[in-house]
C-alpha cells in the first residue's frame, strides 16, 4: 500500500470506479508484451540474417503510444498520476481539495483538446486516405486510438472529480 510522506495510507482507492483498472492495467501489459516480442524478434532476425524488420518500427511506436494513454487512464483511475505533492501535503484540507479540483478541471480542459484534435487528424488521414510510410496500412488506424483513450481518460478524470466531491460531500456532513 502506498503511503504519503506523514506515513498516512495514499488515495489509491478505486471503489468509486464502475469499470475494473485491471482493463487498463492488462492492455498496458499485452502492449509492453507485443513491443517486447516485436524488439526480440527484430534482434534475432538482425543477428542471424544480418536484416533487419524494418516495419516493426510502426508497430512498436503506436503500441508504446497505445500503452501511454492506457497508463494514463489507469493513473487517474487509481489516483496515482504524476504530481508533486511537497507542498500540497502541507496545506489546509480545503486548499488540497480546491488545488485537486483545479487539477482535474485543467486535466479535463487538456485530454478534451487532444480528444478534439486527435479526432480531427483522424478524420484528415481516412477522407485524404493516407497511409503509413513503412507498411502502407491506412494511418487513421493507429491514430483513432488516440480520441477513443483520450474518452476512457476523460471518464476516468471524471469518475475521480466524483469520488473527490462526494468524498468532501462526506468529510463535511
Amino acid at each position: 500500500m502506498a503511503t504519503k510522506p506523514d506515513g498516512e495510507p495514499a488515495d489509491t482507492d478505486t471503489a468509486h470506479t464502475i469499470v475494473p483498472v485491471r482493463i487498463e492495467e492488462a492492455l498496458g501489459a499485452a502492449a509492453m508484451a507485443a513491443i517486447c516480442l516485436i524488439s526480440f524478434g527484430n534482434v534475432v532476425a538482425r543477428y542471424a540474417t544480418n536484416v533487419s524488420f524494418a516495419f516493426t518500427e510502426e508497430y512498436s511506436v503506436f503500441l508504446l503510444v497505445f500503452m501511454t494513454f492506457v497508463g494514463a487512464s489507469a493513473a487517474f483511475a487509481s489516483n496515482q498520476h504524476i504530481r508533486i505533492t511537497f507542498l500540497l501535503d502541507r496545506l489546509p484540507p480545503t486548499l488540497r481539495w480546491i488545488c485537486e479540483l483545479i487539477t482535474l478541471a485543467v486535466t479535463t480542459l487538456m485530454f478534451s483538446l487532444v480528444l478534439y484534435y486527435g479526432a480531427r487528424v483522424t478524420y484528415s488521414e481516412w477522407y485524404w486516405e493516407e497511409t503509413t510510410p513503412g507498411l502502407g496500412n491506412p494511418a487513421w488506424v493507429y491514430t483513432i486510438w488516440m480520441p477513443i483513450l483520450c474518452v476512457a481518460i476523460l471518464l476516468r478524470v471524471l469518475g475521480r472529480g466524483w469520488a473527490v466531491l462526494i468524498r468532501r460531500k462526506g468529510n463535511a456532513q
